[in-house]
């Protein structure tokens, strides 16, 4: 017993001064980070020998990820994960960028709707809604609303429901987190296995708790074999981003002079209720941007019946 609580402790002191060490990394000047992230690269790139590709977005973050990228090897080649999702300006820009290869998911946004449900507040919310909607233990089903001590672990069980969404449970719709794995990470995958290839991310650890978690067990670099891949960009801001755009004078995609910040799925309501609401949210905004997109989607799709349900002006 003493010997656990030892270790736990001794644990807690390494997560802390790693937690500290992200925090100094974070709050390096734009310079010193891309020394850093060059240094990154260049490690990941010589451990596969070359054999790396850059998981392209067409945002800014990946933008600035491949430029970081292209300094070292000109001709390392650009992945798009072209869902059917993404806003046009975001693919016609990704169509302007030298030796990129678009990657198409088997199934559709509606066929993945359909099937499993919409995506919902955040993939963790609409996980559990899944699973608690599937199951029929009541002993399951009261872990994801409430918590408790699992007897099949033995160990505290969180929910995954959280109490504001415990009425998404009796939502008139289906409601799942498996679109971005069904239309964007299955396609990236398939052309990983039939190309050998690893994968460069330009995912950023201020983005999400669990972006924080996996920089703390793997830093940038990950080795491990199931999934090795590189995220340069871990300890970068959006300041950052911006900053280096203009530094170099990087052409972006004009999606964000269209009054977006972020990009990503157009159809995606992960975020929707965290969204400044003294602003137009992005299916507001897409109502003025994108008038047909926006008409199949509220309409055809019956996004607005989701939204509505959740309360979310449209």
């Amino acid at each position: 017993m003493i010997f656990v609580l030892i270790k736990v402790v001794y644990l807690m002191k390494i997560m802390d001064m790693t937690k500290q060490d992200l925090i100094k990394k974070q709050n390096m000047t734009l310079n010193q980070k891309i020394d850093h992230t060059l240094g990154s690269i260049e490690q990941f790139y010589n451990i596969y020998k070359g054999n790396v590709y850059v998981s392209f977005s067409g945002g800014k973050d990946s933008t600035v990820l491949l430029h970081l990228v292209r300094k070292l090897y000109p001709n390392i080649k650009a992945v798009f994960a072209d869902t059917g999702l993404e806003y046009p300006e975001i693919r016609d820009f990704c169509k302007q960028i030298n030796n990129c290869e678009f990657v198409k998911p088997k199934r559709s946004f509606k066929y993945v709707i359909e099937k499993y449900g919409y995506p919902v507040i955040s993939k963790k919310i609409s996980m559990g809604v899944s699973r608690y909607r599937n199951t029929k233990c009541d002993l399951q089903k009261e872990l994801r609303l409430h918590g408790g001590i699992n007897p099949t672990s033995e160990k505290k069980q969180y929910p995954t429901i959280s109490k504001k969404w415990h009425y998404l449970i009796n939502a008139p719709f289906k409601i799942s987190e498996r679109c971005c794995d069904i239309l964007k990470k299955e396609p990236l995958k398939r052309f990983q296995k039939e190309t050998g290839l690893k994968p460069i991310i330009g995912t950023m650890t201020e983005e999400s708790a669990f972006r924080t978690l996996e920089y703390l067990k793997h830093g940038c670099n990950s080795f491990n074999k199931k999934n090795p891949q590189s995220t340069p960009l871990a300890i970068w801001t959006e300041e950052n981003i911006w900053g280096y755009i203009e530094k170099y004078n990087i052409k972006y995609s004009k999606i964000y002079d269209m009054g977006y910040k972020r990009t990503g799925c157009m159809f995606c309501m992960f975020g929707i209720d965290n969204e400044d609401k003294s602003r137009n949210n992005r299916f507001e905004k897409m109502k003025h941007t994108h008038p047909k997109i926006y008409n199949y989607c509220i309409n055809k799709l019956n996004i607005g019946g989701v939204l509505d349900y959740i309360n979310i002006k449209y």
